[in-house]
């Protein structure tokens, strides 16, 4: 058995440790805008927070230092559309990754068209089969050991829940995900979807 103590682990180690064992992990495709521009981005440090209020969770990280274009648009807007990802949207997820300027949207990079929401400002992608709108609930800043800022974590309330009628039933309100077909983050490059599945009853 191999045993590490985090505080010998350079910050790199940390992450490939990390994110390499907590897996599948959830895609949030986060929709968010400034004043102009809007802005794309996939993030896999992503979660439902509660059972019974419809928060998501949501942890931005920093790049070279600085906050990302999605963690200061949910801050100054408090809003976001937060689509899943299947297997049909992940090439154009992939493509959204890609580091812009602050000025250029991600979805000059996709052939995707968009649909107004109803509660937030921000539109969604009429190709998701699954969308969530969301407002800020809450918020705080991450930082390090030497006390810089590490990562934006979100608390965000959903407000308004869409589902392609391929992929839900309306009446018992079950999400069928063998029709969605999620994609899940695993670590570095690699992605995967739905594979062996069984069952086990809990006990009474």
């Amino acid at each position: 058995m191999y045993h590490f103590r985090s505080d010998d682990l350079t910050p790199v180690e940390r992450y490939k440790l990390l994110s390499g064992s907590v897996i599948p992990r959830p895609i949030a495709w986060v929709m968010t805008k400034d004043i102009e521009t809007l802005n794309l981005a996939p993030i896999s440090f992503f979660q439902v927070a509660s059972g019974l209020m419809p928060w998501l969770t949501l942890s931005v990280g920093y790049r070279n230092g600085k906050r990302k274009d999605t963690a200061d648009n949910i801050l100054t807007h408090e809003e976001a559309v937060v689509h899943l990802v299947d297997e049909d949207l992940v090439k154009q997820m992939n493509a959204t990754a890609a580091s812009l300027p602050h000025d250029q949207s991600e979805l000059d990079l996709i052939n995707l068209p968009l649909v107004p929401s109803q509660t937030v400002e921000v539109p969604g992608l009429k190709a998701a089969k699954i969308r969530f709108e969301t407002k800020l609930y809450d918020y705080k800043l991450l930082k390090d050991p030497t006390g810089q800022p590490m990562s934006d974590f979100f608390f965000l309330e959903v407000t308004d829940m869409y589902f392609d009628e391929s992929v839900l039933d309306p009446d018992k309100k079950y999400v069928d995900y063998h029709a969605f077909n999620p994609v899940a983050r695993l670590a570095g490059p690699n992605y995967a979807m739905l594979g062996n599945e069984f069952e086990l009853r809990r006990p009474l």
